[in-house]
């Protein structure tokens, strides 16, 4: 059994723009990813905002288990990493993600679904820690 996460992960991951999230490949090969985050202080879970065809929602339909930390925008870990589930997310966690990750990166955000639209659809992540 894993050892369950900090009380104080919120204040961890706050303040940082990544996390690296980590994957696995149907192999059991983890794959780390730097991605932008949000987080939802009612129900104490991340919210990841990406695309239907990313290397990422593939792995993570054939394992939902997941790791995260805080990184830098290559991906360099600022910390420990922390375990946790991932899940796809309700049409209405996903506007609420939405709306979390426009006000917290701005036209950062409105700008990247620009380029990343060729990759599918808008989906949801929510990752609960173990």
């Amino acid at each position: 059994m894993s050892p369950s996460p900090p009380s104080n992960w919120i204040s961890v991951l706050s303040g940082n723009g990544y996390i690296s999230l980590e994957t696995y490949r149907r192999n059991g090969q983890p794959v780390a990813t730097p991605v932008w985050f949000t987080i939802d202080h009612n129900n104490k879970v991340i919210y990841v905002i990406t695309r239907t065809q990313t290397g990422k929602i593939k792995r993570l339909r054939n394992n939902s288990n997941v790791r995260i930390v805080p990184c830098g925008m290559r991906g360099q870990p600022k910390g420990e990493w922390l375990n946790g589930r991932a899940t796809f997310a309700t049409q209405e966690q996903q506007q609420i993600a939405l709306k979390q990750r426009n006000k917290k990166y701005g036209l950062k955000a409105r700008l990247s679904g620009l380029f990343s639209s060729n990759k599918g659809d808008l989906i949801g992540i929510v990752i609960s820690l173990d």
